[in-house]
């Protein structure tokens, strides 16, 4: 059966970021500033771009377009992840400590196959960040399905052993060697990092096997037996047993693809953007994504599409600090006001219909 567009959420979503955008443009009015040069230097600040023609003419050679465009696909890795995991009804929070140790990882096994083929230093570094995420979101998922223990305190807990981990592991046994720098690990051979699409931004090729695993994840999630299966359990898991479901072996196996997925994505920070492991390498990526599966209810072109429009204003936002005066954390307002807006859809909602139908009675009477 065709799947029916949700015209009410779709509705409900834009007018949310209208009215967050709306309250913005307020705050900053009473905070001294202009609104309108303020949201012109946002979308200078994304795109490098001042108006549409330019827009559409030469986007894809601006640094600031390419760094959004960058930005949004950590998002939609990090949200689609999330979703996996969401879809059989586990809640996978560690997502940030996975992230951290496949780019340890990753970088280290580069250091170690520094003077071989970059396509096979590549490979097995990818390989490594997938194996380790996995095995990290692994853990959760089997404690979960055999143990009943709360994924979402475990992975909470393990993010911070897996940050603490990768600390102590760049500034001790895997720190760099070259003199004067304070930790990481050594830079990688400049062989081994992913090319620049756009010249001074941070968008590298990295983003067509990003586009790749967004595809396979929406077909697997809305096309496949398997995805199906996945909604069942975590729509109903009693009753995905009955109907003769492996659904521990579903939950363990989504749990596990969504830390792998967070591993690769720690990889592509180091071999696309940082060229080491550094301390910090992640500025709360994962949760960002969290943020973006959770307003789009964990639906793939959803999650896709508002990693863009929340990338649009993170990077966009720093245009905007250093051209209109206004600080950068608005666009954490503004985030916060969609988040808000969102949640009470369902309220706001039903108050809409019921004033629709006071008035049409109204009029009947």
């Amino acid at each position: 059966m065709k799947r029916k567009f949700d015209w009410s959420y779709a509705l409900s979503l834009g007018l949310a970021v209208t009215l967050a955008l709306f309250l913005g443009g307020v705050i900053m009015a009473l905070t001294g500033h202009d609104p309108i040069a303020a949201y012109r230097e946002l979308l200078r600040g994304a795109t490098g771009c001042s108006s549409l023609g330019e827009f559409l003419t030469s986007a894809f050679t601006k640094r600031q377009f390419g760094n959004t465009i960058e930005y949004a696909m950590v998002l939609f890795l990090t949200g689609l992840a999330c979703a996996l995991g969401a879809r059989v009804g586990i809640f996978n929070v560690g997502g940030e400590g996975q992230l951290y140790l496949g780019a340890i990882v990753s970088a280290y096994i580069g250091v170690l196959l520094k003077d071989t083929a970059p396509i096979l230093a590549v490979l097995a570094a990818a390989l490594g960040a997938v194996a380790i995420g996995g095995f990290y979101a692994w853990i959760p998922g089997v404690l979960k399905v055999k143990l009943k223990v709360n994924e979402v305190i475990t992975t909470i807990m393990m993010n911070t052993i897996a940050i603490y981990l990768c600390s102590w592991l760049s500034n001790g046994p895997w720190k760099t060697t070259v003199p004067n720098r304070v930790s990481g690990t050594d830079p990688l051979n400049p062989d081994f990092t992913f090319d620049k699409l756009i010249r001074g931004s941070n968008l590298t090729t990295a983003i067509f096997a990003s586009i790749v695993i967004a595809f396979l994840v929406w077909y697997v999630m809305s096309k496949t037996t398997v995805g199906y299966e996945m909604k069942l359990v975590g729509q109903n898991s009693r009753f995905a047993r009955f109907a003769g479901l492996s659904a521990d072996r579903l939950t363990i196996l989504a749990m596990t693809v969504s830390g792998m997925m967070c591993g690769l994505v720690g990889m592509f920070e180091v071999y696309g953007l940082k060229g080491n492991y550094q301390d910090g390498i992640s500025n709360e990526y994962y949760f960002d994504g969290l943020l973006v599966a959770m307003i789009m209810r964990y639906k793939p072109v959803g999650i896709i599409g508002m990693s863009f429009a929340f990338a649009f204003l993170k990077v966009g936002a720093q245009g905007m600090e250093l051209n209109a005066g206004v600080p950068g954390e608005l666009y954490r307002i503004i985030q916060a006001i969609i988040i808000f807006f969102m949640a009470a859809q369902n309220g706001m909602t039903g108050i809409v219909k019921k004033w629709f139908a006071k008035k049409g009675g109204a009029v009947r009477g």
